[in-house]
């Protein structure tokens, strides 16, 4: 075991750790329900900022995107940049009218919202259980990554590294709820920001600077310089509109970054969230993903792509660096991964349990239980789930992000902005967008070469527009 990256990174954890428990003395003085799952929705413009882009960054953008970046060049580095607008698209379109709508309606859920707008069972129940699959495929990549990462770097058996992080992210969130991940997301943002700019920095000093990088990509394949990427598989426009709509536009119905929107303070709060935010995802993409592609020089010769980032940590990184920088990536995906915990555990609890048991609300003591105790069989559950992994972690993500996006975006934009739209609709829409995406994506079918994401969310909103004359029109209140 590599005792001088070890350090550090237990050093970190004891911060995170630390985190929780502060977070967790604040949990006594409020509204269990309110304070666990949304921060008593006081969380400031910095934090609202590095928690929605730390959650959006995980092992997909720290491991998969920069192994996708060494395998098809310096195009995916440009592809990455579309997803610069994510913080602006989440917080600036649904901000404002989100947080709105979820103080008035007591909504601690993006479920919450949805029985508040539509006023319908079915449609919260097929919203669940849309969520609760994407979003146990999304954590089994995250502890994949991190799996990789560790056993990578600290050279421990991988289903080691596995079950260590698993009692840390689980310890941790159950303990300090939705507050712990956001402080730590703060945390852990700052980490990042500072991790990739060093990485980038020694892997252009160890290839001999910028130049001589590009020379022997070059020699390993022209095409790595091009902005289609390798010649077997060409990153051309309709991949590139395909991933726009996929890692950006379809964001606005990921509930996990969806919710952030819910829990700022005030509308100064807001504001900075969205400056500070797109600045933080912008750096982050940029040096990651550059890291990755001027990687290949320094080590052309992988077979696994996604280990990339942890090679060239070990390469090209001081060990004393190498482990400061190791909680840069374990940042990434402990902000995602406590993200979506808190999630599926509001979903089991707030939106399924206490929607069929309303009357179990008033026994405090036992949602408390209930609440942490999901949380932990989750974490369990993933671990397990991950034991054996597959290879290309950025498939299998960017798979369970369609399936989210497909089942949501429309239900909540029109929901929020259409006065007319109505539960027929919307259910409509969720069954036809996700059945399409699953079909498409399992066939392999892309029909006019685009992605499986863009056809299933043009199908969704038509479902939506024809079967919505056929329901029974919400009140202009519930959508003002």
């Amino acid at each position: 075991m590599n005792t001088a990256l070890l350090l550090p990174l237990l050093g970190y954890i004891m911060v995170v750790f630390a985190g929780a428990l502060y977070a967790y003395r604040k949990r006594q003085k409020g509204d269990f329900l309110t304070e666990y799952y949304v921060g008593n929705r006081s969380v400031t413009g910095f934090v609202l900022a590095m928690t929605t882009a730390a959650t959006y960054v995980g092992a997909s953008s720290f491991i998969g995107g920069p192994g996708a970046a060494y395998k098809f060049g310096l195009g995916w580095v440009l592809l990455a940049m579309i997803q610069v607008p994510v913080v602006l698209f989440t917080l600036g379109v649904l901000g404002k009218k989100f947080a709105i709508l979820a103080r008035r309606h007591k909504s601690l859920t993006i479920n919450d919202m949805l029985f508040a707008r539509y006023n319908s069972t079915s449609l919260t129940l097929l919203a669940s259980l849309a969520l609760l699959l994407s979003f146990f495929i999304m954590m089994a990549v995250q502890f994949i990554g991190v799996g990789r990462l560790l056993e990578t770097t600290l050279n421990i058996d991988y289903r080691t590294a596995v079950i260590f992080f698993a009692l840390t992210v689980g310890i941790y969130t159950f303990v300090g709820g939705f507050r712990a991940v956001v402080l730590t997301d703060s945390i852990q943002g700052l980490i990042m920001i500072v991790g990739t700019f060093l990485l980038l920095f020694a892997v252009i000093h160890a290839g001999g600077g910028v130049p001589a990088i590009m020379h022997k990509l070059q020699n390993i394949d022209p095409h790595l310089l091009t902005p289609y990427g390798i010649e077997s598989r060409p990153l051309d426009f309709t991949f590139m509109t395909s991933f726009w709509v996929l890692v950006c536009f379809g964001l606005l119905g990921l509930p996990s970054t969806v919710v952030r929107a819910m829990s700022y303070k005030n509308s100064q709060a807001l504001h900075r969230g969205v400056i500070i935010g797109t600045v933080v995802i912008t750096v982050l993409m940029l040096t990651i993903h550059l890291a990755g592609a001027l990687g290949r020089a320094i080590v052309p010769d992988l077979t696994v792509t996604d280990k990339i980032i942890p090679r060239l940590m070990i390469d090209v990184l001081p060990p004393a660096v190498a482990g400061i920088f190791l909680a840069a990536p374990m940042a990434a995906i402990m902000s995602s991964i406590d993200s979506m915990l808190i999630q599926t555990s509001s979903t089991l609890i707030k939106d399924l349990y206490l929607r069929l048991r309303p009357r179990a609300a008033i026994n405090a003591s036992k949602i408390k239980r209930l609440s942490t105790l999901a949380t932990l069989l989750m974490t369990l559950g993933v671990t397990l789930a991950v034991l054996n992994p597959p290879d290309m972690l950025i498939w299998l993500n960017l798979f369970a992000l369609g399936g989210l996006e497909t089942t949501f975006l429309w239900v909540i934009l029109l929901g929020l902005y259409w006065k007319k739209a109505n539960a027929t609709g919307a259910i409509a829409s969720m069954l036809t967008g996700l059945s399409c995406y699953i079909f498409l994506t399992a066939e392999g079918i892309k029909l006019w070469g685009f992605h499986a994401i863009v056809p299933s969310l043009t199908l969704g909103l038509a479902a939506f527009l024809v079967a919505n004359p056929f329901g029974k029109q919400k009140s202009a209140q519930s959508s003002a």
